[in-house]
């Protein structure tokens, strides 16, 4: 099985390709795709690489207002983790997202363990700074405790969904 993409209003495959860190040309091979600027809303768009998400159990419901991180294993809540989120101006973007990469001890204020996001340039980390966790001081990614972004790594694959929501 694959990932499914379906397109939004005003996206590019371009923008797809960069937010699933796909080559432009794989995606538009696979899709059997012969002109980039041809693709309309709705349309189910193959991600390659990354496997279907109705075949993952585990899928990750993140509440920006509770600032908690609510990991499910086929709908039952397994555990709650508490984050920080983005700040005025950095808002952690609501919508439905998958994992698609992930980077052990990524440097900088990233913390022990990087989980992109198919939104590029946000993603689900660790932090060099355990006080801000529970507060509203990011950039827009969703930072963990150190020790808790490994344990959800060890747990969730790539193409786990993400369902980022205001409550």
């Amino acid at each position: 099985m694959v990932a499914i993409h379906v397109v939004k209003q005003g996206e590019t495959l371009g923008m797809i390709s960069l937010d699933y860190r796909k080559p432009l040309a794989e995606i538009m091979a696979v899709n059997a795709i012969a002109n980039p600027n041809i693709i309309y809303p709705g349309q189910q768009i193959i991600i390659p690489g990354l496997p279907n998400a109705d075949t993952i159990p585990y899928s990750i419901e993140i509440s920006i207002a509770n600032r908690k991180l609510v990991l499910k294993e086929n709908g039952v809540i397994v555990k709650t983790y508490p984050i920080a989120v983005g700040r005025m101006l950095f808002e952690t973007p609501v919508g439905n997202y998958i994992i698609v990469n992930r980077q052990p001890n990524p440097g900088g204020p990233f913390g022990a363990m990087w989980l992109s996001l198919s939104k590029l340039s946000y993603g689900i980390h660790g932090t060099n700074d355990p006080s801000s966790i529970g507060k509203a001081v990011s950039r827009g990614c969703v930072r963990m405790y150190n020790q808790d972004v490994l344990q959800l790594a060890s747990i969730v694959p790539n193409g786990t969904p993400v369902l980022i929501r205001p409550q």
